[in-house]
């Protein structure tokens, strides 16, 4: 009898053995690791306790809540509105899937459809865009054409979807050149530094081609047929710049909304984001510093008109590239390199040394007015790298700047009172982490 218990014993064992094994490669929990299969989505990772990577943060987040991602793509794009992040992640035969989660609980959301970019080997382009009161998720990718189309031609191809229940649209745009894809207005723009582009319509997916022939130009400026870029769309059409000054076509002229003290044949735009437009002008011919210092301000994309400015030493060497400009989630902040600016009080902020050297880079900045940014570091990317110099924060209320802990990790974006970070672990896996702000 003993010998029939034991028996029955380890047959049950087997059981339990075989049904956690299968639970443990069906479910999951890693949010995005590897997959041996195409299975829907899998939940972030979540604990009572809290993700498992703990990073050294800025003090206003605790790393005892929140939420962890593993293998998510390098890029991510947030809905402020519905508090939702999409991810992208690896799916087998060269494709990728969408994925949502919520980002105050990290509960996941819905995912997409696996698909197969038009070049495997760059990861596909992930944005966010808003028009008639609808936001929707854009991933892109551009390369050689696939059935029903010139085997020798190119395009970009766009997977829209829609933020809260993910239904997808795909628009495919013949493109030759490589292609620039942004969102700074109702429309996803296609450009290629030149003065053409292609607007798509989120909402529709109608493509509007706008022919370079087709730009026209403000009276009595010469230096706007030189270089002639679309830099950007606004809420009254797309906005174009020369090697000096610019403008949206048929509509306002940088000249007529240039910053007090600034010489109004001067300006250039460095950056575009929803709404605004981050550009440096000249001083005033005549001005007491116009000799070693410049003017940078932020003007209203629907107007052109300044809103604030601020000045800085002009560099001994002109940049490469210029700073991005990164928008708090309600709009009332915007951070651009060692620039910042109060819009709600019109006040500009710019950190440099007596020599006129850049204290430091600001990277990223949250509605409570604080923005976090390293010194030393070149641009935005390499401070989020935890590359350069140290890292800070800096309060908007106070405008002072404060050292923090050498190995500290800065808050990419905020969104829903959660900070978003990122981590590379020693596989060479991405982690993308939630901390809360306390209180």
């Amino acid at each position: 009898m003993r010998q029939r218990i034991v028996r029955l014993a380890l047959v049950g064992g087997v059981i339990v053995l075989a049904m956690l094994l299968l639970l443990a490669t069906c479910g999951g929990g890693d949010g995005g690791g590897k997959e041996a299969d195409d299975s829907p989505s899998r939940p972030a990772g979540r604990s009572a306790s809290g993700p498992t990577t703990r990073l050294d943060v800025p003090p206003e987040y605790t790393t005892g809540r929140g939420w962890e991602v593993v293998a998510a793509g390098p890029g991510y794009a947030l809905s402020h509105p519905t508090g939702r992040l999409a991810y992208l992640v690896k799916a087998p035969g060269d494709r990728y899937r969408l994925r949502t989660l919520d980002t105050e609980t990290g509960r996941a959301g819905w995912s997409g459809e696996a698909w197969r970019p038009q070049d495997p080997g760059r990861v596909p382009g992930l944005l966010t865009v808003a028009k008639d009161d609808q936001e929707f998720f854009v991933t892109w990718s551009f390369g050689k054409a696939g059935d029903g189309l010139a085997p020798s031609g190119t395009f970009v191809s766009l997977d829209v979807y829609e933020v809260t229940g993910g239904e997808r649209r795909r628009v495919e745009v013949p493109w030759s050149g490589v292609p620039a894809v942004t969102v700074t207005g109702p429309d996803i723009l296609i450009s290629d530094s030149g003065a053409g582009g292609a607007l798509v319509d989120p909402v529709e997916g109608g493509v509007t081609r706008i022919p370079a022939t087709a730009v026209t130009y403000p009276k009595g400026c010469a230096s706007c047929r030189q270089l002639t870029e679309v830099r950007g769309q606004t809420p009254k059409g797309l906005l174009l710049s020369g090697v000096r000054e610019f403008w949206v076509r048929g509509g306002w002229f940088s000249r007529n909304g240039a910053p007090k003290g600034a010489d109004p044949t001067t300006g250039v735009p460095t950056s575009v984001a929803p709404g605004l437009i981050l550009a440096k002008w000249r001083l005033a011919k005549g001005a007491k510093r116009s000799g070693t210092h410049q003017m940078w301000a932020v003007h209203d994309a629907a107007t052109g008109r300044s809103t604030v400015s601020v000045e800085c030493h002009t560099p001994a060497i002109e940049p490469g590239a210029y700073p991005q400009a990164v928008l708090s989630p309600s709009g009332r902040y915007l951070v651009a390199g060692n620039l910042a600016f109060d819009l709600e009080e019109r006040k500009g902020f710019c950190f440099e040394e007596e020599d006129g050297s850049a204290r430091l880079t600001l990277a990223s900045v949250t509605d409570g007015g604080s923005a976090y940014g390293s010194t030393r570091a070149r641009d935005a990317d390499e401070a989020l790298r935890g590359e350069g110099g140290g890292p800070v924060g800096m309060s908007f209320t106070t405008g002072e700047v404060e050292a923090l802990a050498p190995n500290t990790r800065l808050p990419e974006a905020e969104i829903s009172g959660t900070g978003i970070f990122r981590w590379t672990d020693r596989e060479d896996r991405p982690h993308l982490l939630g901390y809360p702000r306390v209180g």
